[in-house]
């Protein structure tokens, strides 16, 4: 259920507001574009900026919109384990396929706090759970032994590496349980993340390439890799320039420029500043078919 292109869904604001209009036609247009599951509420949803009510109201939104054609792996992080276990139940709920749970962050618990956080949500709600591994945001990191033991309880099927080191992929298959699933959350390593075992890729670039990302990870799942690079080369450009300023403030950018939202993101984050990167990001988008 949970592979191929699964992309980590901005949240579009309007005056200050979700757009829930907005986020309508981005969800629509993922899934005719192919994709093959959406994230709501992570990281890339500018989840840390969002309300408690408006998380909620964004999950229940995309399972609504979604409408059982592909799954809704809805974000649920906290760094406090009781605030998680409630964001998991509520995606339960509403009818959600998944949780997607990251790294408990500022605290830096040390590997058996992960292992203790993790189990405790697993154990609290009986829904298939997605850690999410980010060191570069959480300073906290699962190491592939502890990502093992995580894997033997039968809620935790998968992780979102986003540490961007291949050399992991094939650690953490060897530690972890027969069928767990590893998705990439790096968009230019995602083929070589592939072809060392993995299923696919929690994708930033997606938001703005939807069917591009999926054609190349339906080529990565039939073996085709001449075919995926030959996608992922008119990609490669888009996947550096959407983060020359902090994200989401260029994929935001790239939208807007698509006419699908507006640019704004909620402070502390600012909207793209330079006007080279602008140009960067048109270019890139050019270049990957996506802008005329």
């Amino acid at each position: 259920m949970f592979k191929g292109s699964i992309p980590a869904l901005i949240t579009p604001f309007r005056d200050g507001k979700v757009d829930e209009q907005a986020f309508e036609k981005l969800v629509v247009r993922q899934v005719e574009a192919g994709t093959h599951a959406v994230v709501p509420c992570g990281t890339t949803g500018e989840s840390a900026t969002l309300s408690h009510e408006e998380h909620r109201r964004v999950v229940e939104l995309c399972v609504e919109i979604v409408a059982g054609k592909i799954p809704v792996i809805a974000g649920a992080g906290s760094n406090s384990t009781r605030e998680a276990i409630g964001l998991v139940e509520h995606a339960k709920a509403v009818g959600a396929h998944a949780a997607l749970t990251v790294c408990p962050y500022y605290n830096r618990p040390s590997q058996l706090g992960l292992i203790s956080h993790f189990t405790g949500i697993a154990d609290a709600v009986e829904l298939p759970l997605v850690l999410y591994n980010v060191p570069s945001r959480t300073v906290s990191d699962l190491e592939p032994e502890t990502l093992g033991e995580l894997s033997k309880h039968p809620n935790i099927i998968a992780i979102k590496d986003a540490t961007g080191d291949l050399g992991r992929v094939a650690w953490q298959a060897a530690e972890s349980e027969d069928g767990f699933v590893l998705l990439s959350g790096d968009d230019p390593s995602a083929i070589g993340f592939n072809a060392l075992g993995g299923h696919g890729c929690i994708s930033v670039t997606a938001n703005v390439a939807p069917k591009a990302c999926a054609n190349m990870q339906n080529a990565l799942m039939a073996g085709d890799f001449g075919k995926a690079r030959k996608i992922n080369d008119s990609l490669q450009k888009l996947h550096r320039v959407l983060f020359l300023e902090p994200s989401p403030a260029p994929v935001k950018f790239a939208m807007a420029e698509l006419g699908l939202c507006m640019p704004d993101v909620r402070r502390p984050m600012l909207e793209v500043q330079s006007e080279d990167v602008k140009n960067e990001i048109r270019s890139a988008m050019r270049e990957a078919g996506v802008l005329s």
